[in-house]
């Protein structure tokens, strides 16, 4: 009786919490890859880990799929947004929120890097803190068509939703209790997203 009640009060709540939980999920990292300022890395990686500690088939799987949909609509979107703001004469508060997180440095590379290597770069640059948006924003410039970039974003939104997951299974892995194992993911991604500005700051005090 004792082991029938215990069943009885966790499958509901791991059910419960997959219900409430994907869909939460996708719609932050819509929101995070539109607005970003979301740490949908951390999301990704806190949703991994609690996904590692369910019995339920296939949660990883799930958390794979709804995390890189919604990355890549998220992404779609914004790009859509930002050629509609490219062809106004006003421009757009949305291509204007591209162009502020874009510094000129960082714009200027991405262009030739862009211009080199083609849709690489667009793949790489999900998997770079604060890549995305100048990469987006020289792809805008250079006047790549909706298709085009909606070709690189795909593998693109894939293997950072595969980086991220990793990061939160090793996590949970690490760990016993999952709100361990989400500390600790989301210590590493912000390790990770802190990285590049230290470095710059490195460099150019030398």
């Amino acid at each position: 009786m004792t082991v029938l009640a215990t069943t009885a009060t966790v499958v509901p709540t791991e059910s419960t919490q997959q219900a409430i939980g994907y869909p939460t999920l996708f719609l932050l990292v819509l929101i995070g890859a539109l607005v970003p300022i979301v740490p949908t890395g951390a999301l990704v990686s806190s949703a991994a880990v609690v996904a590692f500690h369910q019995t339920a088939p296939f949660s990883l799987a799930l958390v794979f799929v709804t995390a890189s949909t919604a990355a890549f609509l998220g992404d779609a979107t914004l790009y859509w947004l930002g050629r509609r703001g490219m062809g106004s004469k006003n421009g757009s508060r949305w291509l204007e929120a591209i162009r502020s997180r874009a510094p000129e440095e960082r714009l200027t590379q991405a262009q030739e890097k862009l211009a080199e290597h083609g849709v690489a770069v667009l793949v790489l640059s999900r998997l770079v803190p604060a890549g995305r948006l100048p990469v987006m924003l020289a792809c805008l410039l250079a006047k790549w068509p909706m298709r085009r970039f909606a070709r690189g974003n795909f593998p693109a939104c894939l293997a950072w939703a595969v980086t991220y997951q990793l990061i939160g299974i090793l996590g949970g892995s690490l760990f016993p209790e999952p709100w361990q194992g989400v500390v600790a993911a989301v210590v590493l991604t912000v390790v990770i997203s802190a990285v590049p500005s230290v470095w710059r700051r490195v460099r150019s005090a030398r």
